[in-house]
C-alpha cells in the first residue's frame, strides 16, 4: 500500500469532478415470373393451358403456364411483331418483320416447323388464323399503303402451289400502314381488318372479310356513311355481327355496311372472350364489361401493354409494366364484381359504454336483396376475434350496429361480405382506441438514506384492477457495472401489498411494475434509495491516547509524523477526500483537503508531516464525495473526526 503525505500548512482546494399489378379493392393477381422487354403479341392455348408471349427485344417467344411461370422459349425470330394460333392449337404463327417471314412453331415443343418468306417492304406485321390459313398484314414503303397476305400451310410447292400469297384485299382500300386483324371462333372464316393509317379520311378504315373460300370476299366495308377516327384496335364481337373499335365503340355490319351500335366507356384496346366479356385497357386500368354494359364488372389497377382472355374466360393474361420490361400476370375471377365496403367507428370510446358502428356495402353489379355481413370484434380479451350478431344491409347499402367494448386498448371491428355468384368476398375494418382504467401503484421509502449494507424492505401497494394482481419489484444499482435485477414477482396480498428487500451497498432505483390486464393499464412506481459508504480511519505513530477536556486525542511528539490509514468500501477508481483542520483562537480552521486513491483493498494511507512545534491541536476525517471521489454510486459520507495533539 502506497503512503501519501501532506503538509499541515498547505490549504488545498476541493475538486469536484454523462423506419405491377394489383386488383382494385380486393383479390390480388397471381404471382408471375415471365418477363419480356418489348411485348410482341400474346395468345392463349386453352387446350394445353399455355400462354405464348412474343419479346421483340430478345427475338424470342416465351411459353408460360396459367400462373405466369416460364415453361419454355424459342429464340432466333428476328423482329417479332405478332402471334396467332391455328384452329387446332398445334401451331403457333409468328410474324418476323425484320427477316420478312412467317415462322410456324410447334406449340407442344416450341420447335420451328417452317419458315415462310414474305417478300414485302415492311412486314409481315399483324397475324390471325382463319379459314385454314394464317392471314397477315404488311406495308409498301414506297407509297405507305397496307395490304393483306396469307400463308396456306397445306400448299404444296412441289405441285406448283405457293404457300404465300400477297395483295389479297378485295379492292383498293386506301388503307395506309399494316392493319390490325381479328378473328372469332364462333364465326369461323371471318376476318376483321382495322386500318392503322389511311389515305381517304372518309372511307376504307375497316372491313370484315369472309376468308373461308379460295379468295377473300367482302362481308362489310366502311363506305364513308359516317366519320371514323383512326383505328388502334379492332375485335369481332362473338354472337353478333359487330366489331369493337379501340375497346370502346361497337359497329354493326349485318347489312354489309357499318353503323354505330353503342359504346363502352372510353378505352384504348380490348380483347373479347368467347362468351362476350370485354377486357378493356383504359389508362392504367383493365376493366371487364359484360356485353353491352356501361359499368364494369371488375377493375384491375396497373399499366398494361397487352392482354388476352383464356378461352374459358376464367382469367385474363396481361403484360404489366414493371422495372426492366413487362411481367405476365394472370388476372383471376374476372366475372366476379368487387364490392366496396366501409366501416366507420369513433376513433375513441369509453370502456363499458355502447358505441355505434356504421358503414356501406355497394357494387357496380347489383347486390342480392337482404345481403348480410358477418361482424367480428377483436380486442385483448378476444385476440382471435369474437363474432357479433350478423348485420343485414339496407336497400341503400347502409348498415348499423352497436356494441359495448369492455377491454381497453385497440378494439377492431371487422365487417365481411362472403360474396355470391356475382360478387367477390370483401371485408373492411375500423379501429377504436379504448382507454384502460388507470390503477394506483405506490412504492415506499423514496429518498431515504441508509447505512452501507443495511437490508431495507420496500413495499409496493397496488390498488383495484380487473384480473391481474401480479407486481414485479426490480432493483437497479447506480453505476453501469451492475445490471437491473428482479428482486421479486408475485401476487399482492389481500391488502394489495408486496415487499422485497435490498442490500443497500449502493444508491439504488427500486421499481415496482404492474403489467396491466385487458381492462387495466400498466403502471410503474419508482423509489430512489441512497446508501452511504462504509468508512473508518486508523491513526498510528502516536505514543498515547488521552483526553483534552472531553475529547479523546492521539498524542504525538512534535517531530513524529502521524500515519492515517482510511478503509472505505471499494469501487474501481474511487478516492477518499482527507479533510485537515487546525485549532487556533478557540476555533477549528481548515488547513486543506486533498483526494487520495484507494487501493483495491479499499485502503488509503496518508503520512501527515509533523509540525515541529508542541501544543498544536489538529483533526482529520475521511470523506466520500458523490461525483468527486471518482464515482457516483453512493451518497456523500463523512467519516468521524480523528483528533491529534503534538507535544514535546
Amino acid at each position: 500500500m502506497r503512503t501519501h503525505s501532506i503538509s499541515t500548512a498547505t490549504a488545498l482546494a476541493v475538486l469536484f469532478s454523462s423506419t405491377v399489378l394489383s386488383v382494385a379493392a380486393a383479390g390480388p393477381a397471381s404471382a408471375a415470373t415471365a418477363t419480356v422487354g418489348s411485348p410482341a403479341g400474346i395468345v392463349v392455348d386453352g387446350v394445353g393451358q399455355r400462354v405464348f408471349v412474343g419479346d421483340d427485344a430478345k427475338d424470342r417467344i416465351i411459353a408460360a403456364d396459367y400462373n405466369g411461370k416460364v415453361l419454355d422459349s424459342v429464340s432466333g425470330i428476328e423482329g417479332i411483331f405478332d402471334l396467332a394460333l391455328s384452329d387446332d392449337r398445334t401451331t403457333l404463327y409468328a410474324t418476323a418483320r425484320r427477316s420478312h417471314e412467317i415462322v410456324a412453331i410447334d406449340t407442344a415443343t416450341l420447335d420451328i416447323k417452317a419458315r415462310y418468306p414474305v417478300a414485302t417492304g415492311i412486314g409481315p406485321l399483324y397475324v390471325e388464323f382463319a379459314g385454314g390459313k394464317a392471314w397477315f398484314t404488311y406495308e409498301d414503303p414506297a407509297d405507305g399503303h397496307g395490304d393483306l397476305g396469307s400463308i396456306d400451310p397445306a400448299a404444296d410447292p412441289a405441285g406448283g402451289t405457293a404457300p404465300t400469297t400477297l395483295g389479297q384485299l378485295p379492292r383498293d382500300s386506301g388503307v395506309g400502314g399494316g392493319a390490325f386483324l381479328d378473328t372469332d371462333p364462333s364465326a369461323p372464316g371471318l376476318l376483321a381488318i382495322g386500318a392503322t393509317d389511311f389515305h381517304d379520311t372518309a372511307k376504307n378504315l375497316m372491313a370484315v372479310l369472309d376468308v373461308s373460300g379460295a379468295t377473300p370476299q367482302v362481308a362489310a366495308w366502311h363506305d364513308g356513311g359516317y366519320p371514323l377516327r383512326y383505328v388502334s384496335d379492332i375485335d369481332l364481337v362473338p354472337g353478333t355481327p359487330q366489331v369493337l373499335i379501340d375497346g370502346t365503340d361497337r359497329h354493326g355490319y349485318a347489312d354489309g355496311t357499318f353503323t354505330a351500335a353503342g359504346a363502352y366507356p372510353a378505352g384504348e384496346r380490348a380483347d373479347i372472350a368467347p362468351n362476350g366479356l370485354i377486357a378493356q385497357i383504359s389508362g392504367a386500368n383493365v376493366a371487364v364489361f359484360g356485353p353491352g354494359q356501361s359499368r364494369p364488372i371488375r377493375t384491375y389497377a396497373g399499366y398494361t401493354s397487352a392482354l388476352a382472355w383464356a378461352p374459358d374466360a376464367s382469367r385474363i393474361f396481361a403484360l404489366v409494366s414493371s422495372p426492366g420490361g413487362y411481367v405476365l400476370k394472370a388476372l383471376t375471377d374476372p366475372t366476379l364484381n368487387v364490392p366496396s365496403l366501409t366501416v366507420n367507428a369513433p376513433s375513441t370510446a369509453t370502456r363499458g359504454k355502447p358505441i355505434t358502428v356504421t358503414g356501406r356495402l355497394s357494387a357496380t353489379v347489383p347486390l342480392p336483396s337482404g345481403a348480410r355481413l358477418q361482424v367480428t370484434r377483436t380486442d385483448l380479451e378476444s385476440p382471435q376475434g369474437k363474432a357479433l350478431p350478423a348485420v343485414t344491409v339496407r336497400a341503400d347499402g347502409s348498415y348499423t350496429f352497436t356494441d359495448t367494448p369492455q377491454a381497453g386498448g385497440t378494439v377492431t371491428y371487422k365487417a365481411a361480405y362472403a360474396g355470391d355468384a356475382a360478387h367477390m368476398p370483401v371485408s373492411a375494418s375500423a379501429r377504436v382506441t379504448v382507454p384502460h382504467a388507470t390503477p394506483t401503484l405506490t412504492l415506499n421509502k423514496n429518498g431515504g438514506v441508509h447505512d452501507y449494507g443495511t437490508d431495507v424492505s420496500f413495499t409496493a401497494h397496488l390498488g383495484p384492477t380487473y384480473k391481474n394482481r401480479t407486481v414485479e419489484i426490480w432493483a437497479n444499482p447506480f453505476g453501469g457495472d451492475k445490471p437491473n435485477r428482479l428482486l421479486k414477482t408475485g401476487k399482492v396480498n389481500s391488502s394489495g401489498n408486496i415487499s422485497a428487500t435490498v442490500d443497500m451497498t449502493r444508491d439504488t432505483d427500486v421499481t415496482a411494475v404492474f403489467k396491466g390486464d385487458t381492462r387495466t393499464a400498466p403502471r410503474t412506481a419508482k423509489s430512489t434509495a441512497y446508501a452511504r459508504v462504509k468508512v473508518s480511519t486508523a491513526v498510528s505513530k502516536h505514543y498515547k491516547k488521552a483526553k483534552l477536556g472531553s475529547t479523546s486525542y492521539h498524542w504525538f511528539h512534535r517531530n513524529t509524523d502521524p500515519l492515517l490509514t482510511t478503509t472505505m468500501s471499494y469501487v474501481k477508481g474511487r478516492k477518499q477526500r482527507l479533510d485537515l483542520q487546525v485549532h487556533a483562537g478557540g476555533k477549528w480552521h481548515s488547513a486543506g483537503s486533498e483526494y487520495f486513491p484507494l487501493g483495491t483493498n479499499g485502503k488509503s494511507a496518508v503520512r501527515l508531516e509533523a509540525p515541529g512545534t508542541s501544543g498544536i491541536k489538529a483533526r482529520m476525517r475521511s470523506v466520500y464525495v458523490n461525483g468527486s471521489s471518482g464515482d457516483s454510486v453512493n451518497s456523500t459520507t463523512y467519516g468521524p473526526w480523528k483528533y491529534l495533539y503534538f507535544t514535546r
